[in-house]
């Protein structure tokens, strides 16, 4: 049994509190009930310890006590975000070509039964409780057992997204990074756990709090009015949510003193527009931290902190922070292929720790300044090629959002016979806003970008589609121009905000 494994056996052992969930909490004798019943259903259906698995995880109590008895037995686990059409998700599992798929009651529909019965494999669901074996599948042939790791789909920093394997010596770090530095004296409020398992900020919250034995609050997906709750409730002195979050809880202007516990707000997995930044910190007074990591660094990399805010100053608060020990980040020129002097923007290169000692080229565009801050400056294959022009998508996104509409934006390159590519920009408004007309929106981004920046198509949405890292998702939002244009809102009032 490696050390992994025998963590999450001890975490069974435990008792008391494990999980609170839609306000119960849920103790370890349930907790080691699902999990018992998910191990007699692998067995039952013939699969052996150190089998793939392929994995697609709610966050809730039957999936986090799922999880523990597939890593004790050292399966290859290959998560898959359930958050998606019955389709997508059925093709998703069938295509990992696992031992056995194990999903939550309320995904295994006809079609995902259909899907896996004809491809001959393995169907166990997942409730409160317990496991049920739904399709015994084929057996798998026996193999020589592979090495135990999760397998989480990247979100692109390093090229077009993937499974990448996370093994379980780094999952096991970040549980024992947890141990070293959890408080003496008092024991911390219980860990919430908002991102979804399936993601890599999601897995690294679970292995500090839940795989250690420590209690947790979960919710569902993330919600600014759960968000919320927990801190009235529990009052941690430090919190942090998606980028997307930070806007979202300064639309429902929650009061001050409801976040008056927080010494600080990290956030991380993609960037924060500056203008919000600010916003936040105006309106509640808490520094805003942000760090810099993905699924291929096993983690993050760099980080900020209130402690290098106080010594450097306001200059470095949109900065990611400085690397992480034992984390080396550079920046590489992308015309000549040299590294990049200090405040030259460039091609983000990594070593994680984590990771090995390989250099990690990323699609990162960023710069390192003179006392060796990293500040992020968009993705170098999102950048549009309009007629030799080059248009940094977040640079149309950033002026956008200094519209008092736009709630959020997504600026996409699609193709143009004569130009190659042009910008198109998909948008959410506000609700306090009439909805402005394209025409009244490019006469705004014409006050702040050169015409070559100026979008061809809009389309306005009520929420952009994001990948399972709360990032917005530039795939679908493409596909978007794809579909025949729909109705745009009426004209801009005089009084546009209310």
């Amino acid at each position: 049994m490696n050390a992994l494994a025998e963590l999450c056996r001890q975490t069974l052992a435990r008792e008391g509190a494990a999980i609170r969930f839609e306000g119960q909490w849920i103790g370890s004798a349930q907790v080691r009930r699902i999990a018992a019943s998910l191990e007699a259903a692998l067995d039952a259906a013939g699969i052996a310890p150190g089998a793939p698995i392929a994995f697609a995880p709610r966050n809730s109590p039957a999936s986090l006590a799922g999880f523990l008895p597939l890593l004790a037995r050292g399966h290859v686990v290959r998560m898959v975000y359930p958050f998606q059409s019955q389709e997508a998700l059925a093709a998703a599992l069938v295509s990992l070509e696992s031992a056995a798929v194990i999903a939550e009651r309320a995904d295994c529909t006809p079609l995902l039964r259909a899907r896996l019965q004809k491809a001959g494999q393995g169907l166990i669901v997942l409730d409160a409780e317990g496991a049920e074996l739904i399709e015994r599948g084929v057996p798998p042939s026996a193999a020589s057992a592979p090495v135990p790791r999760i397998e989480i789909l990247t979100s692109g920093t390093t090229g077009p997204p993937r499974h990448f394997p996370i093994g379980h010596d780094v999952v096991l770090g970040y549980a024992r990074a947890a141990e070293a530095q959890a408080q003496t004296g008092t024991p911390p409020p219980p860990t919430l756990l908002c991102f979804p398992l399936s993601n890599i900020s999601g897995l690294y919250a679970l292995a500090a709090s839940f795989l250690r034995g420590a209690p947790c609050v979960l919710i569902d997906r993330f919600s600014v009015e759960a968000w919320r709750d927990y801190l009235v409730e529990y009052r941690p002195v430090s919190g942090g949510a998606p980028p997307a979050a930070v806007a979202m809880i300064l639309a429902a202007d929650i009061p001050a003193q409801d976040l008056a516990s927080l010494l600080w707000f990290s956030t991380g997995a993609a960037p924060l527009d500056p203008d919000v930044r600010q916003a936040f910190e105006a309106r509640y007074g808490i520094p805003v931290v942000q760090s810099y990591g993905a699924t291929e660094f096993g983690g993050p990399v760099a980080a900020n902190s209130p402690a290098l805010l106080t010594q450097f100053g306001p200059g470095k608060a949109n900065s990611v922070g400085r690397p992480l020990p034992g984390a080396r980040i550079q920046v590489r020129d992308p015309e000549t292929g040299e590294l990049a002097p200090p405040g030259m923007v460039g091609i983000i290169e990594v070593v994680s720790p984590r990771m090995g000692p390989d250099w990690i080229v990323t699609s990162d565009l960023g710069l390192i300044d003179a006392d060796g801050f990293v500040f992020l400056h968009g993705r170098d294959d999102g950048a549009i090629m309009r007629g030799g022009f080059k248009i940094l998508p977040e640079t149309v996104e950033q002026a956008l959002l200094r519209h008092p509409a736009i709630a959020a934006a997504s600026v996409v390159g699609i193709a143009d016979q004569r130009l190659h590519e042009v910008p198109a920009a998909a948008v959410e408004l506000t609700s306090d806003c009439d909805p402005p007309t394209p025409r009244a929106l490019e006469v705004h981004l014409r006050r702040n970008l050169p015409a070559t920046h100026i979008p061809v198509a809009w389309r306005f949405v009520a929420e952009l589609p994001k990948t399972v890292s709360f990032k917005i998702d530039r795939g679908a939002v493409r596909a978007l121009f794809a579909e025949e244009e729909p109705d745009m809102p009426p004209p801009q009032s005089s009084s546009p905000c209310r």
